[in-house]
């Protein structure tokens, strides 16, 4: 936005100040994504989150050396939460709705230090409603904290270029680098990939032409940070066959175009319609043939001449981080398979800016055509996003909207029909983030005096997050299944393809089907029974 426009667009709103529209923003983010969360039952991920968390710490620590290192830090983390807000799923997702709301608040930050407090308004409605960030927002993974950290890692640096931090003192300024270093690490070791923002940072750094003195002391802070991720870099390498299942999905251009922010095409498609117009105008105005030929004059509109550095805007600072760090990433996973779409969650607050960018673009230009103030235009068009938002928003909070994992469902099933003496037998042939053995885990109330005949080793004792399990003729050779007269089978039932698994080693034991069945959502309870 050039100042011209700043001045058109900003006085209704001039008095606003940036704190409060950035509290405000972050408070509704946080309740929009907290409100319904306790809906959608918890699902695989979701399970290795609350079965890490419930371990002791003696047991986590030697966990994450054979899995899940790159979570490890957040795992820590909620292992502290639960224990003071309990693991209800509403706990359990509780902190991801405040980290999204943090996120917003850092998002309307960036966008009002130079467009003024429209812009910051219209970023934190984008921010707000956007499905990558609502999703996120409600899951109790660690991808909500990246995209915060992500977003104030962004704001600090663009302070030190751009903003006060060029004229601060200079132990306050190497203070700065101190936090952003030590932030940048964390942030990492909450998700280690978080740590390709330091990408876009150096396109920011690049295209503002920062200082010499700003660029090394970014290059001693990256080299800080990529020294204190060598452990983790380490233990991810060595557990790299945990993503070994992104090897065998198909690589859908589509679902790269919508996948990783929008949840759906319609969406995508204005969304990447405005971002594009944000980026197209920026790249205008800083190169295009008015831009050349005003510095040909000395009145650049954008900034000082080119010997300097360039003024920092929402545009340059949204396209750098919302394309640099997937783009690196999406690279990569053509040699080695290692990105799904919900890595790039600490690049949605980026797509908000630039949808934002986009939709003050479409109200100038109404603006300039019709009799409609640029305040209305815009509004009008936040309004539009924000309807064209709202199914997908609604959709998540779905009961099956997680993976259509339907574990809450199960549980209710089994607490209806179980018996004293019975047992549960679950399908065990399913991707293990799948099985329905975790519904056990995650709703245990429902299984409350169901004996486990096949449990081997318990998740808290186990090297791994989840249960260890025998199949059914080892625990029957130990004697597990001796005076059980009952056994509920659970066995996948997804999109009508009905698993068998266990039914024949059940049926070898003495057991016959009743030709009871309880259905769920994507399971089936069958009931097998045999004489005492």
């Amino acid at each position: 936005m050039t100042a011209t426009e700043r001045e058109t667009a900003a006085p209704p709103l001039r008095a606003v100040r940036p704190w409060i529209i950035a509290v405000a923003f972050g408070l509704a983010a946080t309740v929009i994504c907290a409100a319904g969360s306790w809906i959608p039952s918890l699902w695989g991920d979701e399970a290795a989150t609350l079965l890490s968390a419930k371990r002791p710490v003696s047991t986590l620590i030697p966990m994450l050396f054979h899995v899940d290192a790159v979570h490890g830090l957040y795992y820590l983390g909620m292992h502290g939460w639960i224990r003071l807000a309990g693991d209800s799923p509403f706990a359990l997702r509780l902190p991801s709705a405040v980290a999204i709301g943090l996120a917003v608040a850092a998002v309307t930050l960036l966008a009002g230090r130079r467009g003024g407090a429209m812009a910051a308004i219209v970023a934190g409605l984008v921010a707000c409603v956007l499905p990558r960030m609502t999703y996120a927002g409600e899951e109790a993974r660690s991808f909500a904290f990246t995209a915060a950290a992500a977003a104030w890692l962004t704001l600090l640096l663009v302070w030190l270029i751009d903003g006060g931090g060029r004229s601060a003192p200079a132990p306050v300024r190497r203070a700065c680098w101190a936090v952003y270093a030590a932030g940048m690490a964390l942030t990492s070791y909450l998700f280690l990939y978080t740590a390709s923002l330091l990408l876009a940072h150096l396109g920011i750094l690049l295209l503002s032409r920062a200082s010499r003195p700003t660029l090394r002391a970014w290059l001693i802070a990256t080299g800080c940070v990529l020294v204190a991720l060598a452990p983790l870099g380490l233990l991810a390498y060595f557990e790299r066959s945990q993503i070994g299942y992104l090897a065998d999905q198909p690589q859908d251009p589509a679902s790269l175009v919508w996948q990783p922010w929008f949840d759906n095409g319609w969406l995508a498609l204005v969304a990447w319609a405005l971002i594009l117009l944000a980026i197209g105008a920026w790249v205008r105005d800083r190169w295009g043939r008015e831009a050349r030929a005003a510095r040909a004059a000395g009145s650049d509109p954008i900034g000082p001449a080119p010997a300097g550095p360039l003024p920092i805007d929402a545009t340059l600072v949204g396209a750098t981080w919302l394309i640099l760090p997937t783009g690196a990433m999406l690279l990569i996973n053509l040699v080695f398979p290692m990105y799904t779409g919900r890595y790039s969650t600490f690049a949605a607050p980026a797509a908000a800016l630039l949808i934002a960018e986009g939709l003050l673009l479409v109200g100038r230009f109404v603006a300039r055509r019709g009799a409609i103030p640029a305040v209305a235009a815009t509004g009008a068009g936040a309004l539009l996003f924000i309807a064209i938002s709202t199914p997908a928003y609604l959709g998540q909070r779905g009961p099956y909207s997680k993976n259509d994992s339907d574990w809450s469902e199960v549980s209710s099933a089994m607490a209806s029909v179980r018996q004293p003496g019975d047992a549960v037998v679950f399908d065990e042939s399913t991707r293990p983030s799948q099985r329905p053995r975790l519904a056990m885990r995650t709703y245990p109330a429902g299984f409350a005096g169901v004996a486990d005949p096949t449990l081997r080793t318990v998740y808290t004792r186990n090297i791994g997050w989840a249960d260890r399990v025998w199949t059914i003729p080892q625990a029957a050779e130990r004697g597990r299944f001796d005076g059980v007269t009952r056994v509920w089978l659970v066995e996948n039932d997804m999109d009508g393809r009905l698993h068998s698994y266990g039914l024949a080693d059940l049926e070898a034991l003495g057991f016959h089907k009743t030709g009871r069945t309880v259905p769920t959502h994507r399971s089936m309870f069958i009931e097998l029974t045999r004489s005492s």
